[in-house]
């Protein structure tokens, strides 16, 4: 029997919409202000709105379960399967010591502290960023700042700071991939649209990143290497998330970035060379001492046999790239995911009414698991949609092309080269799963809360209350994608959190769902640098425990102008031409 949403069940707009909001309440507030773990914070939220669903919005206990376990799957697979096997692979070339090969030829590139952040913060930082996301950035960068000289407010804060162009596509494209999987919306429209909102800000930000660290005046001295660093940045990540889609921009735009900066340094140098690593205009307590702190050692120290070994230090991240690009093309899915459709009384293969052969899913590559229980028995109804439409829960467990497994395969083939031998590649593993096990919980239970609230009708509830925002949305909903981020931590959680919410809401504004779920996440990368999980992995990585409020100060400024901005950027595609010509998909 089909089950339609409620949407206002207490026959009051504002105490169904208050009731509707409790999960995300108990998240938001669990992790922001009783400092709860965030696997436990997520666990809460889905408690309260399985509560919730069933109790309040009337919805059938089994269907809530059933959806719930329904985003518990997609957690587990693609999501929980990239990050289990992106942080395996960051293990072993951290235990090997190529990582610290790696660190040490970035600090060799200059001697000039403008230069060293913009190709260690904002190109190697958008690097690890892209490949692992959840933190990794943040953690290396400051901890290679701090090797440098930089003071731990400004390795901190600047670490940060750097960090926000590339986080919707981080983890190779797992905030993406996870929107696309909580709206409905197609996954690669979502990453055109992202692809056409960041890439303005991939070029600000580098200007950005060295106002703050040296004034204007130092800013301005080094302009033509700013400029060649964000525009090698920007234009590769439009074209792959534009033709390729969302996992490898990162990567491909951070590679391609610090090698364009690398080579122009080769032929351009600052008039002055500014080695201070302190904070212009501030009062820096730190305990480094800058001003007298070793330079690193300039480029023409690359002995012959130091090139082999920081050529060793970066195989298995080339590997990785080869592997993943390889695994996002389409071509390559269809090979092993799907087979030629054959007529069981004809034998002969299906037609569509083109006359081109079909194709059926692969039963061993792609199984599929349908999830009977809410498969077109839950029905969207008016006004969230303009007519009656039941939704579908069918899980395809793709488990060979899937990115995750990519990853695995380009670690055990980076691990060999490295040197490690089968048992050593197995106890590795084991101690990484072991060390991500709440990160797994954490994941699952956001996409079952998120899976569960899109079947429930909770963000149907809310963003019909969201609605009455009207002209002012698209500012508004890009700020509650940096709220989301600011809370949770996560450009993904947010995405699972008001993913759903911002496609209700557009759509009854008539406005762009594909722009209004982009601005989500594109929104929330502004949010990155003032989360608390954030600057904890910030003061733990630069060893300034205790001091994460003077970091959250400092960097609170540039998130919330700079969020206004992606507001103003989205604000204009959604109304005023050239910029509505972006918009994919239409209105």
């Amino acid at each position: 029997m089909v089950w339609q949403q409620i949407y206002d069940p207490f026959n009051s707009p504002v105490l169904s919409t208050l009731m509707a909001a409790v999960p995300v309440v108990v998240m938001l507030a669990s992790l922001a202000f009783f400092h709860v773990k965030a696997h436990l914070a997520a666990l809460l939220a889905l408690g309260s709105a399985l509560l919730i669903a069933i109790f309040a919005f009337g919805m059938p206990a089994n269907m809530a379960g059933s959806a719930a376990l329904y985003g518990a799957a997609n957690g587990l697979l693609p999501i929980g399967w990239i990050v289990l096997n992106i942080i395996f692979l960051h293990r072993l070339t951290t235990e090997n010591g190529s990582f610290k090969v790696l660190q040490d030829s970035l600090a060799r590139i200059t001697d000039d502290r403008r230069l060293q952040l913009l190709l260690i913060a904002f190109c190697f930082g958008a690097f690890f960023e892209g490949a692992a996301g959840f933190g990794t950035p943040v953690a290396v960068t400051g901890a290679i700042l701090i090797g440098l000289g930089f003071s731990p407010l400004a390795a901190s804060g600047l670490a940060l700071i750097a960090n926000t162009a590339p986080v919707a596509f981080g983890a190779l494209g797992t905030p993406i991939i996870t929107l696309a999987k909580v709206t409905g919306l197609d996954e690669m429209e979502l990453s055109m649209m992202v692809g056409r909102q960041l890439p303005f800000f991939s070029v600000l930000v580098p200007f950005w990143l060295i106002w703050a660290f040296a004034g204007w005046r130092k800013m301005l001295e080094i302009w033509p290497a700013i400029l060649v660093a964000g525009v090698s940045f920007a234009i590769p990540q439009f074209l792959v998330s534009n033709y390729h889609g969302p996992m490898l921009v990162d990567v491909i735009a951070a590679l391609i970035s610090m090698a364009c900066l690398t080579g122009f340094l080769k032929v351009w140098k600052p008039a002055t060379v500014h080695t201070s690593a302190a904070l212009t205009g501030r009062h820096d307590d730190s305990k480094i001492d800058v001003e007298h702190d070793e330079k690193p050692v300039p480029s023409a120290a690359f002995a012959s046999d130091v090139k082999p070994a920081v050529m060793r230090a970066w195989m298995p991240w080339i590997i990785l790239t080869i592997f993943v690009f390889i695994w996002g093309t389409q071509g390559f899915k269809n090979t092993f995911d799907t087979r030629p459709a054959i007529d069981p009384q004809t034998s002969a293969a299906k037609l569509d009414p083109q006359g081109k052969p079909m194709r059926e899913a692969n039963p061993v590559f792609a199984p599929i698991l349908t999830f009977t229980t809410i498969h077109q028995q839950i029905e969207k109804v008016p006004p969230v949609v303009p007519t009656a439409k039941t939704e579908e829960a069918i899980y395809k467990f793709t488990w060979f092309t899937a990115t995750g497994s990519g990853i695995l395969l380009a670690a055990i083939v980076g691990g060999l080269l490295m040197g490690y031998s089968i048992p050593q590649l197995i106890h590795q593993y084991l101690r990484t799963l072991w060390v991500v096990r709440f990160s797994l919980i954490t994941i699952v239970a956001m996409l079952a809360l998120g899976f569960l609230t899109r079947y429930s009708g909770l963000d149907a509830t809310m963003g019909l209350a969201f609605a009455a925002t009207g002209i002012f949305y698209p500012m508004f909903g890009t700020l509650l994608g940096w709220l989301g981020v600011a809370l949770t931590g996560s450009d993904t959680a947010s995405n699972v959190l008001f993913g759903g919410l911002q496609r209700v809401t557009s759509e009854q504004l008539g406005i762009s769902p594909v722009l209004m779920a982009a601005a989500n996440s594109s929104g929330g990368v502004m949010g990155k640098m003032v989360d608390a999980q954030s600057i904890v992995v910030a003061s733990t990585a630069t060893r300034w425990y205790g001091h994460e409020g003077e970091i959250l100060r400092y960097v609170f400024f540039h998130s919330i102008v700079l969020a206004i901005l992606v507001g103003g950027l989205v604000t204009l595609q959604a109304y005023v031409a050239p910029f509505s010509h972006m918009v994919v998909g239409g209105h």
